[in-house]
């Protein structure tokens, strides 16, 4: 089941979150680490979830479920508002989305799940009435790439500084116009 999560699921949010910070390419794909992570607080946590539930309007968690209740993946949708600055401190043109934290177990990989949660994601954006919805990636995580492009996300050609990385270090902005 591919569904938006709950403010009270915070555990399972929490427990996702640190196993994908777990993956061999979390370095770059997430601008946290493993234990960074593991030192927040629960209120962290259940805030968090909060954020980013089906009640919420700034941001969707999307879930893919199995029976019994193991998630299998997840993706965040954050709205960026027109006239406001992004994380990397350039201006928001227009109403859009931005992907985050995206991640699949292992063994799901390559079972279409991946296109499964950034369809319902992207359906979430539409209804939302958003232009268009981003992705950054790093130049060097091809496989995110593989399975952005295959979601319909293509590079805008547009790069943005690495966070934390060295001097003329970017990542690339990949996009997908409604």
């Amino acid at each position: 089941m591919i569904r938006s999560i709950r403010a009270d699921e915070w555990p399972a949010v929490k427990e996702l979150r640190l196993r994908a910070l777990r993956d061999p390419l979390a370095h770059l794909a997430y601008l946290e680490t493993y234990e960074d992570a593991a030192a927040r607080p629960d209120s962290y946590w259940r805030e968090r979830a909060a954020k980013a539930a089906g009640e919420a309007a700034g941001a969707r968690q999307i879930i893919a479920e199995v029976p019994g209740g193991m998630w299998l993946g997840t993706l965040t949708v954050l709205v960026e508002e027109a006239g406001t600055t992004d994380w990397a401190g350039f201006p928001v043109e227009r109403r859009q989305g931005h992907v985050v934290g995206v991640f699949v177990r292992p063994k799901w990989r390559g079972s279409g799940l991946t296109k499964a949660l950034f369809d319902a994601g992207l359906e979430w954006a539409w209804a939302g009435g958003l232009e268009r919805v981003r992705l950054i990636v790093h130049p060097d995580n091809e496989r995110a790439q593989g399975a952005y492009r295959k979601a319909g996300f293509a590079p805008s050609g547009r790069t943005v500084p690495l966070v934390g990385g060295g001097p003329g270090e970017v990542e690339l902005e990949f996009v997908l116009e409604r």
